[in-house]
Order: C-alpha cells, then sequence, then structure tokens
C-alpha cells in the first residue's frame, strides 16, 4: 500500500512539474543566471503572501523628487532639455494556446477590471518625462485566426482593442511594434493593432513605418526592426538602416532605432548586435535601443552615443512567476542649441516587474531597497565586462 502511495505522489508531482513547464513562457535556460526574488516595496517581510479575494488592491508608490523632471527644461543660454524615457516589453492579455481563464484576466480582475494598473507605480515617471517609448509585443484584436506558419506555437498573445489605451493613458506616447509575436495573427492582426494603436493616438514604427514626435520644436524619429527569423543578416540589416537613417538625418534632430534581437534569457549581447548596434550609431543614430531577452543586459556608449542592448520585461504577461524579475526603466537626457545636440547624459531607474515579491501582478515598480537597486546594476556591470564600450556606472540621477 505504502509503494501505491509513493508511486501516486511521484505521478502527481511529475504531472505538476510537466504542467508547470507548459506554462512556462521563458524555459530552456542552460547555465540562467539566479537572482534572488525581491522584496515588494510597500509590504514588509512576511507580508508577501498571495492576495485573498478582501485583500485591498495595492497603493500606489510615491515617486522620489528626483524621478520628476517635468516635460522640457530651458536653460538659460536658451538650450533645451528633453528627456527621453525607454523601456522593454508590453505583453498584456491572453496566450491563446493556454485554455481557461488568462493569469493577466485574472489579475485584471481582483484590480476592478481597470486595465492601467499596470503602469500605476510608473505613471508618474512616464508622464513627467518629454517622450516615453516601450516595445509593445503581441497583438491588439478582437478576431483573430492563427496562420499555419503559426500553427505549432505555444505562444500567441491576443488582447482586446481596447486595451490600446493603457499607453496614451498612461503617459506612452510611441510604441516600437516590430517583434517576434506581432504576425501571430498574420497581417489582419497586424494592421488591427495598428489601427488600434492609431485610435488610441499612439504613435507606432515598425520595419515598413517610422514614427516622429516633435516637442519645443526639437524633431524626433523612432525606426524599429528586428533580427528575428528574417531573410536578411545583421549586415545587410546595417546597410538597411543606414540607408533608412540617412533619407531623414537632416530632416530630424533626434534618431532613435528600437530592435528586437539576440536571444532570450541572455543577459549578454551576441556579437551580431554589438556590432549592428554601433553600426546604427555609426549610421547616424543618437540612440539605439533593444529588447526581446528578458533580461536585462549591458549599455554601452560608442562614440557619444548609449546602446541599450536589453530593456528586458516593462508588464510581462507571459508568466507569473518569472525566475527573475528584476529590470530597469532608461531615461536618456539631451542638450539641444539651435536644433543640435550639445550634451547627452543617462540614468536608470531600477525595477521589479512586479508590485510583489511571491507572483508577477505584471505592475512594473520602481525598486527602493539598496540590495535589489544594486543586484540591478551589478548584473548590468557584470554582463558588460566584455564590451569594449560599456559604461562605467549606472547612475541613478543626473550627473
Amino acid at each position: 500500500m505504502q509503494k501505491l502511495i509513493v508511486v501516486f505522489l511521484a505521478l502527481f508531482f511529475c504531472f505538476a512539474a510537466v504542467s508547470a513547464a507548459a506554462d512556462e513562457y521563458e524555459r530552456g535556460a542552460d547555465g540562467e543566471i539566479e537572482v534572488p526574488f525581491i522584496e515588494p516595496v510597500w509590504r514588509q517581510e512576511g507580508d508577501g503572501g498571495a492576495a485573498s479575494d478582501d485583500e485591498p488592491a495595492q497603493e500606489d508608490v510615491p515617486l522620489p523628487a528626483a524621478l520628476t523632471s517635468g516635460i522640457v527644461t530651458y536653460g538659460e543660454d536658451g538650450s533645451i532639455f528633453i528627456t527621453i524615457t525607454a523601456c522593454g516589453d508590453v505583453t498584456i492579455g491572453r496566450n491563446v494556446k493556454s485554455s481557461g481563464k488568462s493569469i493577466f484576466q485574472k489579475e485584471l480582475e481582483k484590480q476592478n477590471n481597470d486595465i492601467n494598473f499596470i503602469f500605476r507605480n510608473v505613471r508618474g515617471i512616464f508622464e513627467n518625462d518629454s517622450l516615453t517609448i516601450v516595445n509593445f509585443e503581441g497583438v491588439l484584436a478582437e478576431n483573430y485566426s492563427i496562420p499555419s506558419r503559426k500553427q505549432n506555437n505555444d505562444f500567441l498573445f491576443l488582447a482586446p482593442v481596447s486595451y490600446a489605451s493603457v499607453l496614451p493613458d498612461n503617459g506612452v506616447e510611441m510604441a516600437a511594434i516590430e517583434n517576434n509575436h506581432i504576425g501571430d495573427f498574420g497581417e489582419a492582426g497586424t494592421q488591427s493593432t495598428r489601427d488600434a494603436l492609431d485610435q488610441a493616438g499612439v504613435l507606432w514604427a515598425d520595419s515598413t513605418h517610422a514614427a516622429s514626435y516633435e516637442i519645443a520644436g526639437i524633431r524626433v524619429i523612432l525606426f524599429a526592426y528586428q533580427t528575428l527569423n528574417q531573410p536578411y543578416t545583421s549586415d545587410e540589416l546595417a546597410v538597411m538602416v543606414r540607408e533608412e537613417i540617412a533619407r531623414v538625418r537632416e530632416d530630424y534632430d533626434l534618431v532613435v532605432v528600437y530592435y528586437h534581437w539576440g536571444d532570450e534569457l541572455d543577459y549578454t549581447p551576441k556579437d551580431n548586435q554589438v556590432k549592428l548596434g554601433r553600426a546604427t550609431v555609426d549610421a547616424g543614430a543618437d540612440l539605439v535601443l533593444g529588447s526581446h531577452s528578458h533580461r536585462i543586459n549591458p549599455i554601452e556608449c560608442y562614440q557619444g552615443k548609449y546602446i541599450v542592448y536589453s530593456l528586458a520585461n516593462c508588464s510581462f504577461a507571459g508568466n507569473n512567476k518569472p525566475s527573475d524579475m528584476y529590470t530597469f526603466i532608461f531615461q536618456n537626457r539631451f542638450r539641444f542649441k539651435n536644433g543640435k545636440i550639445l550634451q547627452s547624459s543617462f540614468r536608470i531607474i531600477p525595477c521589479r516587474i512586479s508590485s510583489r515579491r511571491d507572483y508577477n501582478d505584471f505592475a512594473i515598480t520602481p525598486l527602493t531597497e539598496q540590495t535589489n537597486i544594486d543586484t540591478v546594476i551589478n548584473t548590468m556591470k557584470q554582463a558588460g565586462k566584455k564590451l569594449t564600450y560599456a559604461v562605467e556606472s549606472y547612475p541613478l540621477d543626473w550627473e
């Protein structure tokens, strides 16, 4: 009888492990860096249990004064300071390949069906800069069909068209949508996403369409590309990007390029990413951003321009308990005079992709505990040791 019980328990736990693996978006991580879970920013030790049905919604985290800097600042010499904020993957909604109510829908219901909960703790950052850019990774559509080339994919992300409002309602003006999930539901899904963003007033960029923005007379353009499953090499893409930048360089004061590149779970960029990133700066880009690995990567300062190899996750509904929930918000402040960049500096805001430590509730939240902040910074420093132009420090405020 005891043997039967042991066998039953073994089979049960084996099945549970397989089921958990099936729900794991970030898997297959040989040699993955282990990063401990962090404390939630407003909870004390021992108060991180799962929320009960009658537990009040989490309170907004008050932002330190240093994080709010105003949209535009004017210098005494007539120069203009603008701040660009950049974040990683925003993946919301459901995975249509999973049955039952999605983990995102369950959390949304806990939050009184207010989609804005995902940005509740960073809204002040997004609203008090000059321009906020994210990578929106998924499809906004009411109806869908799965193309044959996607039939065997385990993860196909879909959200209602109405969810597009979460971006402008929280200070996000631009979205890069060139990534490996924008085509999950074919061209119809891609076009529906473009239309939804247009209707919400969000500027978007993909490989066929650049997004432009003007603030205080400073003209900004965003290009977006991906290197995943493409018919061209990174070298060929570098030529394409150089030609695109050359075509518009005289018409814009600030050129930003957002790449979806690299391998999932990598903390360091591949050689082809480094080569492409630097080539993009050589082509005339003022800022290069990256995403896809779901992990933070180091930053380079090449020719006086920043290359942010991976911004990791921002709000990520692909996993309710990923092994690493650290991320950061990147801010680049430019000083302009007579349409020319005189100075460029950056800072990071270390975050967790959740307001809780026991599971991912999709609400990106700035870290306050110094040990957790240090973990983010040290991870980036360690990962950048092999990069020739890696930045020496990761300031938390403007230098």
